[in-house]
């Protein structure tokens, strides 16, 4: 179940580091390295540190840039430990594993961590879907780059594990998830809904569908659940009509 995640390095520094990052990726059932440009590898200080982990290291993939690294990942999540001016929807570790081990296992996922020194560029954000930020002390916040990665990956291996066992023992009937063009049907459903019954206003529109999509994409709706929903919305748009 964690084969689809691929763990992406952009432009790390020290060699150790990369060794770090193999050694908790193998701890945790990850295999999936990918490094963007770094500065020096392959290199003994990442054999040393990788502690076993030899394979994680013979296998990752080095790219020249970002875009590449990323071009065949359906989900892409940056990791960042500042806040950021700019608004992009947030998750927290144990959000994260939930949303990513929810993706079919066809869906190629991508977590991307940063520079040592600086993280990620608003630019390389740009192309992620969400932020994934480690609640920390509020005065350090900064982590080791291993560190970091160590805890994204024990909650996707404590995620992977939940859902095997509701796998197991749970309702063999239960709906699947909505896909990701189902949401995208609903969202632009409610979105005309909203403004049919004079709700949205035209300068706040952005910003409030943004807040209503980190809703849904939190909660993970299901196939029926959203089924549900979309009926309320057609019974309030003929509602209106009929009130019109």
């Amino acid at each position: 179940m964690l084969n689809n995640i691929k763990i992406i390095l952009v432009e790390t520094s020290h060699a150790g580091n990369i060794g770090g990052v193999a050694r908790a990726m193998k701890n945790m059932s990850l295999s999936q390295l990918r490094l963007v440009s770094p500065k020096n590898f392959p290199n003994a200080d990442a054999t040393a540190r990788a502690s076993g982990a030899d394979d994680v290291l013979a296998n990752a993939i080095v790219y020249n840039d970002l875009n590449t690294a990323i071009n065949d990942c359906q989900l892409v999540i940056g990791c960042s430990a500042r806040a950021r001016t700019i608004s992009w929807p947030e998750l927290n570790p144990r959000e994260n594993a939930i949303k990513c081990i929810s993706q079919p296992p066809k869906n190629n996922i991508a977590l991307i961590f940063g520079r040592e020194n600086s993280g990620l560029k608003n630019h390389e954000l740009d192309l992620c879907h969400y932020l994934l930020r480690i609640p920390c002390n509020e005065n350090y916040s900064s982590l080791n780059l291993a560190a970091a990665v160590q805890v994204i990956v024990y909650e996707l291996f404590m995620a992977k594990g939940e859902a095997q066992n509701q796998a197991i023992i749970g309702d063999k009937d239960e709906n699947p998830l909505a896909t990701a063009e189902q949401m995208g049907l609903f969202y632009q459903h409610l979105q005309q809904t909203l403004a049919d019954i004079g709700f949205l206003r035209p300068d706040k529109t952005a910003s409030l569908m943004r807040r209503l999509r980190r809703i849904y994409n939190r909660i993970q709706l299901d196939s029926k659940e959203l089924d549900i929903l979309r009926g309320i919305l057609r019974f309030s748009q003929n509602n209106n009509q009929g009130d019109s």
